[in-house]
């Protein structure tokens, strides 16, 4: 019998300080691999494994692409990487961001089910948004296990409770419990993972296969879902809709991947940033018209001068 023994960790807004609480509860001989990603800023470097290395004796680092896997260890996703998890070895790319994010939860806990398919035990602490439900999905469906930190615990609830909604949830707990839980199931043995259709162990080794790389130029994922109304706030690429029990997902050609939640952000951002580059297009316009104006005044010519103040005064309103 295999037993398990990975667990992957997800955070975002509030992680830092729950990753921080739940590592200090865990013992120092803990026989499992662990994976964090917690979605930071590209420019902050070595500061999580620095602060997990004064809380726990468990050797804490980022990891090193084709590091090769071992218990006993903590390893956390580097800024702007990608963590993903093959048979005994671990890969760290550039691939497209999913959710807007590099590092995001979803590859890495894809990639963990894929490859350990029930020795997973995925965890979502404190986080906004809804990054690594998709991913917890997964993990339950190729039989790993799912836990979550209670949302009113959670600084950030959102993402705890997306995964609530979406997902049978094994246990909902604060972080001292889950951490006693993950020692309790750690070592147990686990039955082989029951048969995945074809056509969805096709689609998930094609996600894993466009986190691994730079884009999704060679890879059709287009087959695994139909066309969808909307672009791409990225590269504005037509994105195809994935469909994974309850839960929709869009992912466009050229790899950048978003959840319903994740989409529906980005696009009001990007409305925004539309409409304020809008406004100070309309706002230089009225400017230049009026000084136009002056000149034309200025040069006696009031015509040609009232024609641009009204532009300006139309403009304005």
């Amino acid at each position: 019998m295999e037993k398990r023994n990975i667990i992957v960790i997800g955070a975002s807004a509030g992680g830092f300080d729950a990753i921080q609480r739940l590592s200090a509860c865990l013992p120092p001989a803990l026989d499992a691999a662990i994976f964090i990603v917690w979605h930071m800023a590209p420019t902050i470097r070595g500061m999580l494994p620095r602060e997990l290395a004064k809380l726990t004796t468990i050797p804490v680092a980022h990891a090193v692409d084709h590091e090769l896997i071992q218990t006993n260890r903590i390893y956390i996703a580097p800024p702007d990487r990608h963590m993903l998890i093959e048979n005994g070895r671990i890969r760290i790319t550039h691939g497209p961001k999913e959710n807007h994010f590099r590092p995001a939860i979803d590859p890495l806990f894809r990639s963990a089910a894929y490859a350990y398919g029930s020795r997973v035990i995925g965890v979502i602490l404190s986080g906004a948004l809804d990054d690594g439900t998709a991913g917890l999905w997964t993990i339950k469906h190729r039989g790993g296990m799912a836990l979550v930190q209670d949302p009113q615990e959670a600084l950030v609830s959102a993402m705890p409770e997306s995964a609530i909604r979406q997902v049978a949830i094994d246990l909902i707990a604060p972080l001292v419990h889950l951490a006693a839980l993950l020692v309790q199931l750690v070592g147990e043995d686990v039955s082989p993972q029951l048969p995945i259709p074809i056509e969805e162990d096709k689609k998930t080794k094609a996600e894993i296969s466009i986190a691994a790389g730079d884009t999704a130029l060679g890879t059709t994922i287009g087959q695994f879902g139909p066309p969808s109304a909307y672009a791409c706030p990225d590269c504005h690429g037509v994105l195809t809709r994935l469909n994974e029990g309850s839960l929709t997902r869009f992912r466009c050609h050229t790899g950048h991947a978003y959840s319903a939640d994740a989409l529906l952000t980005t696009v009001s951002e990007k409305i925004e940033d539309s409409l304020y580059s809008a406004l100070r297009g309309m706002d230089e316009r009225v400017s230049l018209l009026n000084q136009l104006g002056d000149q034309f005044a200025d040069a006696n010519h009031p015509k040609q001068a009232a024609l641009y103040f009204q532009q300006a005064q139309e403009t304005q309103q």
